[in-house]
């Protein structure tokens, strides 16, 4: 099945410093920098993660906080500052946000980047920032709150006027206008866990799990499969978009030295207890594409044959911004002709 089209998509650090990646690292000008070179290049979509204040081990770790930029409005600015490249969230964590709010940005962004814009949507991957920010909630259910969310977000969308009584938000009477350029628009479902299968079947356009090897990837798949003919939808018509990690070097022992020194390799181990509980450290790292450029075409390969179709929000693991941008061309010349792809020239 190599060869066949798979697209290529990379995360732009909205809110990754301190997290994933050193501190200080990037501003946001260097997310536009980022999105324009990947548009360059001919990568298929840039993505911007989301957190609003930092977790209790980063902000201990460090003198000085991290810089994180609102997704939707960062995005916003890349899309005035690019032309193609589709741009998305990875993930808008909706148990923070009200949804009738969320989807007039999501319409308005549509409309702003001319149909670019895909919503990526999970739980969160720390507790700790949705009890800090909504602390009158409790410790409610993320996924019952994502469940609520992403019905309330497909009525906001879907249908011209929409009303709800729900256990965490209610409006009534709410018409969003202008709706999105897309139809439907695009809600990538995140998370591994098969409950996030089923919203993504109920809900979304995309499963978009994160940092699970090839063989999660297609017995998830089968699953969607088997879910989608019970709900009466064509499967093949929802994408299988996994987030991965990319350390891209010569040799397979300078990527993975790469990885084990980086910001990322830590927080691996801060998520064990959270989004990556039902993964072990090891199957994680060999979810990402971590090794020679001939390695990662036959990676890639794997996951393709798993049933993905896109590796989404791909997050490369550089100790500077700048060498990120060196790795993300490397990547591009090196791995994108392997999958009948050409990038464009360009220089980081």
């Amino acid at each position: 099945m190599k060869g066949a089209r798979v697209d290529f998509g990379v995360s732009i650090p909205t809110c990754r410093e301190g997290l994933s990646l050193p501190l200080p690292y990037a501003d946001i000008e260097d997310c536009v920098r980022m999105a324009q070179l990947a548009e360059q290049l001919g990568y298929d979509s840039a993505w911007g993660n989301d957190h609003i204040t930092a977790p209790t081990y980063v902000q201990e770790a460090y003198d000085d906080p991290p810089r994180f930029f609102e997704p939707l409005v960062t995005l916003a600015y890349v899309a005035a500052h690019t032309t193609r490249i589709k741009l998305g969230t990875a993930v808008l964590v909706v148990p923070m946000r009200d949804p009738v709010f969320l989807a007039k940005q999501v319409s308005t962004l549509d409309q702003a980047s001319g149909g670019r814009f895909l919503l990526g949507v999970g739980v969160g991957a720390y507790r700790e920032e949705l009890q800090a920010i909504r602390p009158s909630v409790g410790k409610p259910n993320r996924g019952d709150m994502l469940e609520e969310g992403l019905a309330a977000l497909r009525l906001l969308l879907d249908e011209r006027k929409g009303s709800m009584e729900g256990r965490f938000w209610s409006f009534r009477d709410i018409e969003i206008y202008p709706k999105a350029v897309q139809t439907p628009f695009p809600i990538y479902v995140g998370g591994n866990h098969p409950n996030q299968i089923s919203r993504t079947v109920k809900f979304g356009q995309a499963w978009f799990p994160a940092s699970i090897p090839p063989e999660m990837i297609a017995t998830g798949r089968v699953e969607l499969l088997r879910q989608a003919e019970e709900a009466g939808r064509d499967g093949a018509s929802i994408r299988v978009a996994p987030q991965v990690i990319v350390s891209i070097r010569r040799t397979s022992q300078e990527a993975q030295a790469n990885f084990e020194r980086s910001e990322m390799f830590r927080h691996f181990n801060t998520l064990l207890d959270s989004t990556l509980r039902n993964v072990q450290l090891q199957k994680a790292t060999d979810a990402g594409l971590i090794g020679s450029p001939e390695e990662i075409v036959e990676r890639v390969g794997q996951f393709e044959e798993a049933g993905a179709d896109m590796m989404a929000s791909m997050t490369f693991v550089s100790p500077t911004f700048e060498q990120t941008l060196e790795d993300i061309q490397m990547f591009a010349e090196e791995v994108f002709p392997a999958f009948h792809r050409s990038p464009t020239a360009a220089s980081a």
